[in-house]
């Protein structure tokens, strides 16, 4: 009797001796694989330029350093990195008022210089949380400028994410933007020459060109202004500020992203106060705008009294008026420094007729940006 007990306990136990370090091996290499699942990623991974950029993830609200960091520069920025937060507020000397430089939508710009000496322009939006419009123009941005490259288009080289904080990297452009050049005070830069203005004129063309017709699918910037207009190397113009800006899912020309009034005063389109939808039109207006500033030197907001009814008028009705009289010569900014050269002055003359045609009240009237460059490039 106690044989057959002796020998089932026996055989209990060598099961158990067997089972036990199966069941120890298999419960470490599980633990072992889970751990390497929740291996966080490195925060300094490339991100390719021509690649859509997967938006970060914030930090836990409350810290100052952690952050989440994307670069699309090339090699020769590749000290931007490490940079976290902390690095950034470094460079630009705790973001101070001292070293801003512009402001955006939604936030300013500063400009910052990395511990490598390398500067950069640091635009840090609203503090408004994850669902705020600084965070929505943040994700624009991204949407837009992280995946295009033009060289009439500010580039972007990276963004950060850091608790409440939302931050992109530009280049810097020392030249400013043309606002400043427009309209800035005596302690700012020189008027520019008709040369330079043409030329500017040619470079936000070419860009809402590209835009709207040379990729797909189309972007409409929403906010075409003489203060999104920076100036680079040799006064060449580049496109900035896209926290406005819409991808449009189908034909640029008919397709309408959204009836919510988006702009600046005074370079708006007519139906966009009407409620009807942006369209690429719209920008087309803006641009007219855009050229009609850069002659005169006045703002688009600014009012004077013209011939019509003898009361004050917006400034695109005024020189409206001028050109279609034949009058352009009287609106003309007298710091282009034109001379009175004939070659000149009928560049001016064709650059208004041109204007006049994007500001058409009937945005079936406007050319395209595709129509606006060929005629530019006919000066």
């Amino acid at each position: 009797m106690y044989g057959p007990l002796l020998a089932l306990i026996a055989a209990a136990g060598a099961s158990v001796a067997i089972a036990a370090p199966c069941l120890l091996l298999a419960y470490l290499c599980r633990r072992g694989k889970n751990r390497h699942l929740l291996k966080p990623h490195h925060r300094g991974q490339r991100c390719s330029p021509s690649s859509a950029p997967v938006l970060p993830v914030s930090a836990p609200a409350g810290t100052t350093d952690s952050s989440s960091w994307s670069f699309y520069g090339s090699a020769a920025d590749a000290s931007l990195e490490e940079l976290s937060l902390a690095d950034l507020a470094t460079a630009t000397g705790g973001f101070s008022p001292d070293n801003i430089i512009g402001d955006g939508s939604f936030g300013f710009v500063y400009r910052a210089v990395l511990s490598g000496g390398a500067a950069v322009a640091v635009k840090r939006l609203s503090d408004d949380g994850a669902t705020g419009a600084g965070n929505r123009e943040f994700r624009a941005e991204l949407e837009v400028l992280g995946s295009l490259s033009h060289p009439n288009l500010a580039r972007l080289l990276g963004y950060c994410a850091a608790g409440r904080d939302r931050i992109l990297v530009y280049e810097l452009l020392e030249n400013g933007s043309l606002d400043s050049w427009l309209h800035g005070d005596a302690a700012g830069p020189g008027p520019l020459p008709w040369p330079a203005r043409l030329r500017v004129a040619r470079g936000v063309a070419a860009a809402l060109a590209f835009l709207h017709h040379g990729r797909r699918p189309p972007v409409l910037h929403r906010d075409i202004k003489a203060s999104n207009v920076l100036l680079g190397e040799g006064l060449e113009a580049k496109l900035a500020d896209f926290g406005l800006a819409r991808i449009v899912r189908g034909s640029p020309a008919a397709s309408h992203v959204s009836t919510q009034a988006a702009g600046t005063a005074g370079y708006v389109a007519p139906e966009i106060w009407a409620g009807v939808g942006a369209t690429a039109k719209a920008d087309v207006y803006s641009f007219g705008i855009l050229m009609i500033e850069i002659v005169t030197g006045h703002r688009p907001s600014w009012p004077v009294k013209a011939n019509i009814g003898g009361k004050e008028v917006d400034l695109v009705d005024w020189a409206r008026e001028k050109i279609e009289a034949g009058q352009a010569s009287e609106i003309l900014d007298r710091r282009i420094g034109t001379g009175g050269q004939e070659k000149e002055m009928d560049e001016v003359k064709a650059l208004l007729d041109i204007a006049r045609r994007c500001t058409e009240g009937n945005q079936k009237n406007r050319p395209t940006m595709e129509e606006v460059v060929a005629m530019l490039n006919k000066l």
